[in-house]
């Protein structure tokens, strides 16, 4: 086999075999990964001028990947979360030719050192009860479509579930007995339950009646009886935002979207008490770390805070001054 033959062969086993049969990757995750490899491909053709199938494994090395990510930012304004997300996909399909070519190994690690650029993390929005309340009750309730629009906004301020989980949601999915909760499968095929109120129990008990109308197992089908897309759910949540707007004025001043909802969600629960590791296994967080940007942006936890610490009882504290040469520039950086 020439060498020139490698490449094509690895990133065929790499998304059949390593992806889909070995790791079950959600189709999410595949789309991502096969994107990257079409961006990077794409590249190698405008730089290298090798199509893909004669492009070399030795071509992907640290300094071609890195002009990679580089021309991405430039031509494509991508933002840096989306860069790190590209790298991650191709340091996933090194990690993999490391064990089917170790002779490779050297070149691999140069790449796997690439580091992912650090970003500002951005304010967590959300929203008070009385827009939440404005928005549930914009929906007309007297037609099929809204009472559709309420239930799947109750839901989602509720429970606080990812937009991509409330389209994919079907009727067998909601347990209305002893202790109600509904089942989603979420991001890296985990699933989990969340609870619900007796508030949503009851609101979904008379919405399942009428949910499978059009014989659709979906929760929150479309008005034909097929799966109500994203984009759907993202325009019918601007529209009775818009209609909310002129009972709730300060929703002006905010974007909504779903994402929004959710973070709604975790802040109810962090403003009556919950502890933070448990809204992160509400939330289905991988890792706690994902939780604390709520902590963050909770202005009352930090307000209370600050009332239980002590006065310097009149005396002035003053900022640090260092007292070496080196210090005093270390401090100044």
């Amino acid at each position: 086999m020439s060498v020139a033959s490698i490449l094509p062969g690895l990133i065929e086993r790499f998304f059949t075999q390593r992806l889909i049969q070995q790791r079950n990757a959600s189709p999410h995750t595949i789309a991502s990964y096969r994107d990257t490899f079409r961006l990077l491909f794409a590249f190698a053709l405008a730089r290298l001028g090798k199509p893909p199938s004669k492009l070399d494994l030795a071509d992907l090395n640290a300094p071609f990947v890195g002009a990679f990510l580089d021309d991405l930012e430039a031509s494509r304004s991508i933002g840096i979360k989306t860069r790190n997300l590209r790298l991650t996909a191709i340091r996933a399909f090194l990690r993999f030719v490391a064990l089917e070519e170790p002779a490779y190994a050297g070149q691999i690690q140069r790449v796997l050192a690439i580091p992912g650029k650090l970003h500002d993390r951005r304010e967590v929005h959300f929203l008070t009860r009385d827009e939440i309340n404005a928005i549930l009750a914009a929906p007309d309730r007297s037609s099929w479509i809204g009472r559709r629009d309420h239930m799947l906004l109750h839901l989602a301020a509720q429970t606080g579930l990812r937009l991509s989980e409330i389209v994919q949601l079907e009727r067998t999915a909601v347990v209305l007995g002893a202790g109600a909760h509904v089942r989603c499968l979420g991001k890296g095929r985990k699933e989990r339950c969340t609870p619900l109120t007796t508030q949503t129990r009851h609101a979904l008990q008379a919405w399942l009646k009428e949910a499978g109308r059009f014989g659709s197992m979906r929760l929150f089908p479309n008005l034909h009886g097929g799966d109500l897309s994203a984009d759907a759910v993202q325009r019918l949540l601007r529209r009775h935002v818009a209609t909310a707007t002129q009972a709730c004025p300060s929703l002006r001043r905010k974007r909504v979207t779903p994402h929004v909802l959710r973070h709604t969600a975790a802040m109810e629960l962090l403003q009556a008490g919950v502890d933070i590791s448990v809204i992160a296994l509400w939330l289905g967080h991988e890792s706690i770390k994902t939780t604390q940007v709520y902590l963050h942006a909770h202005l009352a936890l930090k307000e209370a805070a600050l009332a239980k610490v002590k006065p310097f009882n009149g005396r002035k504290g003053g900022r640090y001054q260092p007292g070496d040469r080196l210090l005093a520039f270390l401090e100044a950086l």
